[in-house]
């Protein structure tokens, strides 16, 4: 199993948190295994282990994977959530959703489907706190 420091480097880890402030604007994807709070913009895919909140003045272009959500703010995007997704009045999502449970609080929209009570697949960050990376054939480089 897990030794003492890597139990204790995995709960550091998953009690950070991360803020994207107002007037931010993030271009690319974000992977966590901590909380992530936006107040500014992020154009790229939010992934995280924990939980994601989006306030107000937030906007995402992209989809969401964490665990639990609170949007206030908008996203364009696929918003999958394992546990609690909530929608804020303020929220507005123009993309389908995909969670075990669900609030709306009156005035949030959303332009899209919805399934509920999905088992959602696990939610992998990288290996060993390195993020995914996908290989790519590169380019063949010849010296003439």
């Amino acid at each position: 199993m897990f030794n003492k420091e890597e139990k204790k480097v995995a709960e550091e880890i998953s009690n950070s948190s991360n803020i994207i402030g107002k007037g931010t604007l993030v271009e690319g994807n974000l992977e966590t295994y901590g909380n992530i709070r936006v107040e500014g913009q992020v154009i790229g895919n939010i992934k995280t282990k924990s939980k994601v909140a989006l306030g107000q003045s937030s906007r995402v272009e992209g989809n969401i994977l964490a665990q639990n959500a609170e949007v206030a703010g908008e996203v364009s995007g696929t918003v999958e959530v394992t546990e609690l997704l909530l929608l804020k009045s303020s929220a507005v999502i123009s993309g389908d959703i995909i969670t075990n449970k669900l609030i709306v609080e009156s005035g949030a929209t959303f332009n899209g489907g919805c399934k509920m009570g999905v088992t959602i697949k696990e939610i992998k960050i990288g290996v060993n706190g390195q993020p995914e990376q996908t290989l790519k054939p590169q380019p063949e480089i010849k010296n003439v």
